[in-house]
């Protein structure tokens, strides 16, 4: 096998462990970011109270509600994101006289999904716009897939919750109509300017761990620098996962009429500077951060899980396309 398609199966093996070890995480998170009512409210859950709440009614289980939907999500946004990245990459990249000797380094994705690993030396310009077209090339894709999975995530005891997959996309579809599928897909394609905070924050924490030397850094440098980086990042760019989410769960139905008290056909979704200025006057600004400490919780150990993954399949890959059978 080619060392794009090694990348590609050992990016989604990652990816794809990464995401049930954490996936305890991201129900929780969702649920917080959910939740439409202010901090302090009596009806308002925090962290623990939410973790009690999952497991008083659904058990260890409701832990793991939408990890269906995120496992079918990966194969294809890893598919999606790899061709696209390497496909731009090739295309304006300048190839090296000696590709055999080439330097590689492993270099952030778009996405939370993992890292991009293994490129040949190119302009960190050209690695920033190809991740960033590829993330959004990927997130447009696959944002049905997201929606289903914020969607199972988020229902509550008190409605009709989906079977599995497939249930969910038809119910969606037979009451809200195909548009459903798509919400949350601006702050998501928002969401994905965080390489922009966390491409050179990464380049600039490397250079500065091995004092102009990054070809000396050892794998624990490496793997600070990129935690501390994609933390940053998270941070900066968190209020798109919140209104992301909010867009995600809104749901307005086919007819004449919306959700109860939600008013007639004629209003419209609200679009994310509108759907931002409804959190903030009803629910304050801070509400915009609402489950960010449970991400940067999640943020370090999806990191490792996905690293230390994608490097033990990389090498028994290699070995392999080294010495065939």
């Amino acid at each position: 096998m080619s060392s794009s398609t090694n990348s590609m199966i050992a990016g989604a093996g990652g990816g794809l462990v990464a995401s049930v070890a954490t996936c305890p995480l991201d129900v929780i998170k969702t649920k917080l970011q959910a939740q439409q009512v202010k901090s302090g409210h009596h009806s308002y859950l925090g962290i623990v109270d939410t973790v009690k709440n999952i497991l008083r009614y659904d058990g260890i289980r409701g832990m793991y509600r939408g990890l269906g939907p995120t496992v079918l999500g990966y194969l294809p946004t890893w598919a999606i994101y790899f061709a696209v990245y390497d496909g731009i990459k090739n295309h304006f990249g300048r190839r090296l006289d000696e590709e055999a000797s080439a330097a590689r380094r492993v270099y952030p994705a778009a996405q939370v999904k993992g890292y991009q690993p293994l490129n040949r030396e190119h302009p960190w310009t050209l690695h920033l716009f190809s991740a960033m077209a590829a993330g959004a090339t990927s997130t447009l894709c696959t944002n049905p897939l997201w929606v289903i999975k914020t969607r199972f995530m988020t229902q509550s005891r008190d409605e009709q919750r989906y079977k599995h997959t497939l249930d969910a996309a038809i119910t969606i579809y037979r009451t809200e109509g195909w548009r459903a599928f798509f919400r949350g897909l601006f702050p998501s394609l928002l969401g994905i300017t965080h390489v922009a905070v966390q491409f050179p924050l990464y380049e600039a924490l490397k250079k500065w761990a091995s004092n102009g030397s990054p070809d000396a850094l050892t794998s624990a440098q490496i793997l600070g620098c990129s935690s501390t980086a994609k933390m940053t990042a998270s941070i900066a760019t968190y209020p798109h996962e919140v209104l992301r989410t909010r867009l995600q769960t809104y749901r307005r139905l086919k007819g004449p009429t919306q959700i109860p008290g939600g008013g007639d056909s004629s209003n419209r979704v609200p679009g994310v500077v509108r759907m931002a200025k409804i959190i903030i006057r009803n629910e304050g600004g801070s509400a915009l951060y609402r489950g960010l400490s449970v991400n940067l919780v999640r943020t370090v150990p999806n990191s490792a899980v996905t690293m230390l993954t994608y490097e033990m399949l990389m090498r028994y890959l290699t070995a392999r396309t080294a010495h065939p059978p």
